[in-house]
C-alpha cells in the first residue's frame, strides 16, 4: 500500500510469498527501488513483478540520463502502464508506484492487472487489501502528516496480515521525499495489535 503526505509519499508492504497454501518465502522484500525517488509495491506473479520492474528501472534509467535529470514519478508510472496493458494477457501483475519528484512532489499511481494508470492520495494492492478498504476508509485522512502515514500503513497491514493467509512475515515501510529514502522494518513480534484475539 502506498500513501501521500505533504512532502512525500510512505509505502510499505508484507513480506510473504506464498506458492499456492506453501510460503515460499517469509522475508520477501516487495519494495523494490525503480530510481533514487521511484519504489514499487509488487503483487501478483512475483516472476512477473519482478521481469516488469527490471524493464522498468532500466528504461527510466536511460531516460534519465537522456534529460540529464531525475525522472518524474508519472513517468515512472506510464512506462508500467505501457508494459502492463501491452502483455496484459500474458501478465499477473498489480503495481503501485509511489515516489517524489520536484514537479508534483510525493505521488502514487495504482497500475492494477490489465495495465489500467490511475493517481490516488491512497492506494492498496494484492490479496490482503480485499480486507482492509472499510479501515483505509474509516481511518484514512486528507492532509496526514508523515507520522501519520506510517501508523496508519503500519495498521492496515498487520490487519491484512492477520486476516489473509497470503500475507504474514515482517512490515516493510519506506518514506520518501526530497531528502530521501527512509526504511524501517517491524518485525513478527512489534506487529500493531489491533483486533480483539
Amino acid at each position: 500500500m502506498a500513501v501521500e503526505y505533504d512532502g512525500g509519499v510512505v509505502i510499505g508492504a508484507d513480506s510473504r510469498t506464498t506458492t499456492g497454501a506453501y510460503i515460499a518465502n517469509r522475508v520477501t522484500d516487495k519494495l523494490t527501488p525503480i530510481h533514487d525517488r521511484i519504489f514499487c509495491c509488487r503483487s501478483g506473479s512475483a516472476a512477473d513483478t519482478q521481469a516488469i520492474a527490471d524493464v522498468v528501472t532500466y528504461q527510466l534509467g536511460f531516460h534519465s540520463i537522456e534529460l540529464d535529470e531525475p525522472p518524474l514519478v508519472e513517468t515512472a508510472a506510464n512506462l508500467f502502464k505501457a508494459s502492463c496493458y501491452r502483455y496484459r494477457e500474458e501478465l499477473t501483475a498489480g503495481i503501485l508506484v509511489a515516489g517524489w519528484d520536484r514537479r508534483k512532489g510525493g505521488q502514487v499511481y495504482s497500475v492494477p492487472i490489465g495495465g489500467m494508470l490511475v493517481r490516488q492520495p491512497v492506494s492498496v494492492g494484492g490479496s490482503g487489501s480485499t480486507y482492509i478498504y472499510g479501515f483505509m476508509d474509516a481511518n484514512y485522512k486528507p492532509a496526514m502528516s508523515k507520522d501519520q502515514c506510517l501508523e496508519l500503513t503500519a495498521a492496515a497491514l498487520s490487519l491484512a496480515m492477520e486476516r489473509d493467509g497470503s500475507s504474514g512475515g515482517v512490515i516493510r515501510l519506506a518514506s520518501i521525499s526530497e531528502d530521501g529514502v527512509e526504511r524501517r522494518v517491524i518485525l513478527g513480534n512489534q506487529l500493531p495489535k489491533l483486533s480483539t484475539h
